[in-house]
């Protein structure tokens, strides 16, 4: 038995994380958005919003983060709730630069199979750590798809619906029961 990464990749509320956890609760090993996680702790350490404060210091925490999900794989499956990638695709999106080093880390660090979820404004909702409109998130989804297949990836998209049909499309596609 080998390791497999699998990526589930998208834009803002396109339902990754449905589809994570679903999967999770059916006995897969998954690694979590962390995203949120590093939000929580700046506004812990009084920071409201990291992302639009100290774009530079988000991704660099989103990335570190990302690359030990990737060396903590086990073996088996592992679907991932974003990738790498996702880091310096923001920075396409925002306008900002891009670090060698985040390039250096997608092209050191590859995914098996990389699923897409398209948007879905049906969904689509805004919180306090989302704070994207479904019209960003849609241009977001984009550039993601853009980015990744300039990273010679072929994302397969992933069908709108029900979590049971999206995890069915995913488990065909990896000829997984």
């Amino acid at each position: 038995m080998s390791i497999k990464r699998i990526l589930l990749i998208g834009g803002p509320g396109t339902g990754k994380s449905t589809v994570i956890h679903t999967l999770e609760q059916r006995g897969y090993l998954v690694h979590h958005e962390i995203s949120r996680e590093v939000t929580l702790e700046a506004q812990q350490q009084g920071i409201e919003q990291l992302f639009l404060e100290d774009p530079m210091a988000f991704s660099n925490r989103l990335l570190a983060g990302r690359i030990n999900q990737f060396k903590n794989a086990t073996l088996g499956i592992n679907f991932y709730d974003r990738g790498i990638p996702d880091v310096p695709a923001y920075h396409k999106f925002t306008g900002d630069s891009i670090p060698q080093e985040y390039i250096d880390a997608c092209n050191d660090y590859r995914y098996d199979t990389v699923f897409s979820l398209p948007p879905w404004k049906a969904i689509y909702q805004s919180d306090n750590e989302r704070y994207e409109s479904f019209n960003q998130a849609v241009t977001i989804s984009n550039i993601l798809n853009e980015y990744y297949k300039d990273l010679n990836y072929d994302p397969i998209e992933i069908p709108t619906g029900m979590v049971e049909e999206r995890i069915a499309f995913i488990k065909k596609h990896l000829a997984i029961e």
